[in-house]
C-alpha cells in the first residue's frame, strides 16, 4: 500500500491545508470585512428567531394536522406569543419592578456588608488555622477569577441586549419566515446534488435539524423546570429578590452544567446579607434541583440525543466563553453537536464508499 493512501498521511495533509487556508484568510481578512459586518448584524436576530421557531414549530404542526391553513397557524402562534408576553408582564411586572427598586436602594448597604465581612477576615487572618487560611485564599482567588469572567460575560450580554433592541424588527421577520417556509430550506440545498450524495446531504440536514430541535426544546424545558423548583424553594425560605434570582437562573440554566452554579452565586450573596443561615438552605435547594435535573429531568427530556460527555461540554463552554463571550457560551454546545453530526456522517459515508469499492474489487 502506498503511503499516500494511509489515513494518517491523508489526515496530516488535510490538517496542513486547513492551516494554510486559515493563514491566507487572516492575511486577506479585509476583503471579507463587509460580509463579517452583515453576519454580525443578522446573527443575533437569526439566532433568537430560530429559537422561537423550534419552540413553536410543534404547535404549528399540531394546528396544521387539524387542518389549519399555514397563514392562520402562523397568526395564531404570533398572537399567542404576544398574549403570553403581555400576561407575563402583567403578572410579574410589578413584583419585578418592586424588587429592582428595593435592590437599587439596598446596593449601598449590600456593598457595606460585603466590605465589612472582607475587613473582618483580613483583620483576623492571623488567628485562623492554616487550613482555613488556605481555604480563604483559594476562595478569594476563585472569586476573583469568576468576577473577571462574569464581568466579561456581562458586558457581552449587555452589548447583545442592545443589539437585539436595535434590530428587534428582524427577529419576528426571521421567525415568521421560518414558520412559513421551513420545509423549503433542506430541499433548496440538496437539490444541487444527485444520487447517493443527494441522499447523504438530505440525511445529514435531517439529523442536524433533529439535534437542534432536541437541544433547544429540551434545554428550555429543563431551564423552566429548574427555575420553578428554585422559585418554590426560595419562597419557602423567604429569600429576598427571589423572583429576580429565579429569572436570572432561568437564563443561566440554559448553559449546561456550568449555568446552575453561575445562578447559585448571587443567591448565596443575597442569603449571606439577609441571614447567613439561609446559605445552607440556598445550597440545599440548589443541590435538590441539580439532583432532580440529573436523575429525572435531563434523562427524560434530552435523552441521549446529543451524546456528549460532560467534560467535553465544560471544555467547549469555557473555550467558547473566552472566544466569543456570552453568546459563544450559549451556542457552543449546539454548534459542537451539529459539527459532530456532520463529521460523523462524513466518516460513515467514507467507510461506505471504501467498503463498496473493496467488494467491487
Amino acid at each position: 500500500m502506498k503511503v499516500t493512501r494511509k489515513v494518517w498521511f491523508q489526515v496530516g495533509v488535510g490538517f496542513l491545508l486547513v492551516l494554510l487556508i486559515i493563514k491566507y484568510f487572516v492575511e486577506i481578512h479585509w476583503i471579507f470585512s463587509p460580509l463579517v459586518i452583515i453576519l454580525k448584524t443578522i446573527f443575533v436576530p437569526l439566532l433568537l428567531g430560530g429559537v422561537l421557531y423550534y419552540v413553536t414549530e410543534p404547535i404549528q404542526r399540531f394546528l396544521e394536522k387539524h387542518r389549519w391553513p399555514r397563514w392562520s397557524s402562523i397568526l395564531a402562534i404570533v398572537i399567542g406569543l404576544m398574549a403570553i408576553a403581555v400576561g407575563f408582564g402583567w403578572v410579574v411586572g410589578n413584583p419585578i419592578a418592586e424588587q429592582l427598586n428595593k435592590l437599587v436602594k439596598n446596593i449601598p448597604m449590600i456593598s457595606k456588608s460585603i466590605q465589612d465581612a472582607t475587613d473582618y477576615v483580613v483583620r483576623n487572618m492571623e488567628n485562623f488555622p492554616p487550613q482555613l487560611k488556605e481555604m480563604i485564599d483559594s476562595i478569594a482567588n476563585s472569586v476573583q477569577d469568576i468576577a473577571i469572567v462574569a464581568s466579561k460575560g456581562l458586558v457581552s450580554f449587555l452589548q447583545s441586549v442592545v443589539s437585539v433592541s436595535l434590530l428587534a424588527i428582524l427577529i419576528p421577520f426571521f421567525f415568521i419566515f421560518m414558520l412559513k417556509d421551513h420545509e423549503k430550506f433542506a430541499p433548496s440545498i440538496y437539490k444541487y446534488f444527485s444520487g447517493e450524495r443527494r441522499e447523504w446531504v438530505k440525511k445529514t440536514l435531517s439529523e442536524i435539524d433533529g439535534v437542534l430541535r432536541s437541544y433547544i426544546q429540551g434545554q428550555l424545558q429543563i431551564s423552566f423546570l429548574l427555575a420553578l423548583i428554585m422559585f418554590v424553594g426560595y419562597l419557602m425560605m423567604g429569600l429576598e429578590y427571589s423572583l429576580l434570582l429565579v429569572i436570572f437562573a432561568f437564563f443561566m440554566n440554559m448553559i449546561p452544567f456550568i449555568g446552575p452554579w453561575i445562578a447559585f452565586a448571587p443567591a448565596v450573596v443575597v442569603a449571606v446579607i439577609q441571614d447567613p443561615v439561609l446559605v445552607i438552605w440556598v445550597s440545599v435547594v440548589t443541590l435538590v434541583a441539580q439532583q432532580i435535573d440529573s436523575n429525572f429531568i435531563t434523562p427524560n427530556v434530552m435523552g441521549k440525543t446529543l451524546d456528549i460527555h460532560p467534560l467535553t461540554v465544560i471544555t467547549i463552554i469555557l473555550a467558547a466563553g473566552n472566544i466569543a463571550g456570552f453568546i459563544g457560551i450559549l451556542i457552543a454546545v449546539p454548534f459542537y453537536a451539529v459539527l459532530k453530526v456532520i463529521v460523523s456522517n462524513i466518516y460513515d459515508q467514507r467507510n461506505a464508499i471504501k467498503n463498496k469499492a473493496t467488494k467491487s474489487v
